[in-house]
């Protein structure tokens, strides 16, 4: 079987694995036995890394993996002891290093475990980081790996690209997960960081493989077209994951499964794509695939970084991404919200992490003179701002981070413990 090393323990991992965020659900919940039957059956045949978080599924994510890995195969062995587990800290929800040692024992009470197998402080960028350092983070997980808590520690990146080195060089980190398709080359990390953490030994997870299930659905006819030329049998989904599985640098993908075909679909792909595998026309027409969704966007955005940091905090590369996945791909989320829209208020919004929208904007023009694709960045932020940031914008992401959220985490803990009874 198809397997890939950490090199700092030797950990041998399936370069798929499962992201237990979007589960399939049924009456808002998650459907257990479609869920269960997916992701048992994984296991069985190799997957041996699940990937979940505090926040996924309103706090029921963990609870959910906790029963159903606390079972045991034909061989008498629990689903745990086949598998390498990973959570993460919901930074934005930590205001003391308190906060920390409650969340983590919660985890792993719901996960039912004695351990988290790889620990990751979830969506930071470096100022997340640094106001989780002043709180006693790097204390807090040194510990939490000395007690036998955690066994290794990493981030979720959601920053600029300019600023991951720096967070790379700050703690000894064992590996990061980060954004990475074919089209967010540049993206977050970009490939310059993946490589820079893969030159130090860090172990690079992949997420958002599918761009979050756009690139596995309808692409644009001109893209389908080309990979049509070049092999018809392959499907949206077998193109994307190809490409990320082809690379060196990456030691994990994962990927949101939702049913039991899709997990065999994805699981085929990975056994069959080994590192360096695909030939030059392959990738150079995913290459050309890139190009010609470049050539489709509203603001010709690379994602290059050199006009950041800026001095108002806005995630540039960020608000122009996000605004030209809207005209790319017009896809909903949760069936009615324009996917963008949603994508927007979480990423640059400030409900995970520090408000870095548009409307942060004072037109200083220190970016304009540092873009090397002579953009006109700060009229193409008012372009943004008035696709995204809508009336009340700022006390709508005030209420859904500060009420909505925490509340929300409330009732799904009442939950949990009822279901103990």
């Amino acid at each position: 079987m198809n397997k890939r090393v950490v090199k700092r323990n030797r950990d041998e991992l399936f370069p798929l694995g499962i992201g237990a965020m979007r589960l399939p659900t049924k009456n808002n919940s998650i459907d257990r036995e479609s869920a269960q039957e997916f992701i048992l059956y994984a296991i069985e045949n190799g997957v041996n890394y699940i990937d979940t978080a505090y926040a996924y599924h309103g706090g029921e994510s963990e609870s959910f993996l906790g029963d159903i890995l606390s079972l045991s195969g034909s061989d008498g062995v629990k689903y745990r002891d086949k598998i390498k587990l990973s959570t993460k800290l919901p930074s934005w929800m930590v205001r003391s290093m308190e906060d920390m040692d409650a969340f983590l024992n919660e985890q792993l009470r719901k996960l039912q475990t004695d351990f988290i197998d790889y620990y990751y402080v979830h969506s930071v960028d470096l100022s997340t980081i640094l106001r989780l350092k002043d709180l006693g983070l790097y204390e807090f997980l040194e510990k939490a790996k000395a007690d036998g808590k955690i066994n290794n520690i990493g981030f979720s990146y959601h920053g600029s690209p300019h600023e991951f080195k720096t967070l790379i060089d700050d703690f000894p980190w064992d590996m990061v997960l980060v954004q990475y398709n074919y089209l967010d080359v540049n993206a977050q990390a970009g490939i310059r960081g993946i490589q820079y953490a893969y030159e130090n030994d860090i172990a690079v997870f992949v997420m958002e493989p599918l761009k979050g299930g756009l690139l596995a659905g309808e692409l644009p006819q001109e893209v389908s077209a080309l990979f049509d030329e070049v092999d018809s049998s392959k499907s949206s989904v077998d193109w994307a994951l190809s490409w990320v599985f082809n690379q060196k640098e990456i030691t994990c993908v994962l990927s949101g499964m939702g049913s039991l075909d899709q997990m065999k679909e994805n699981m085929a792909i990975a056994e069959r794509v080994e590192i360096d595998s695909l030939s030059d026309e392959e990738i150079d027409v995913l290459d050309k695939a890139q190009g010609i969704f470049n050539s489709m966007m509203k603001i010709n955005c690379t994602g290059c970084g050199y006009c950041l940091p800026c001095p108002r905090g806005v995630n540039i590369p960020d608000c122009f991404n996000v605004y030209n996945e809207k005209y790319l791909f017009n896809k909903k989320a949760f069936g009615v919200l324009p996917h963008a829209m949603v994508n927007y208020y979480m990423v640059v919004g400030g409900i995970t992490n520090k408000q870095a929208s548009a409307g942060l904007c004072n037109h200083c023009g220190r970016c304009k003179r540092l873009c090397p694709q002579s953009l006109d960045i700060p009229n193409e932020l008012d372009r943004v701002k008035s696709e995204f940031e809508l009336l009340g914008f700022n006390y709508q992401i005030k209420f859904v981070k500060n009420i909505a959220m925490p509340s929300i985490n409330k009732i799904s803990k009442v939950f949990d413990f009822f279901k103990h009874f």
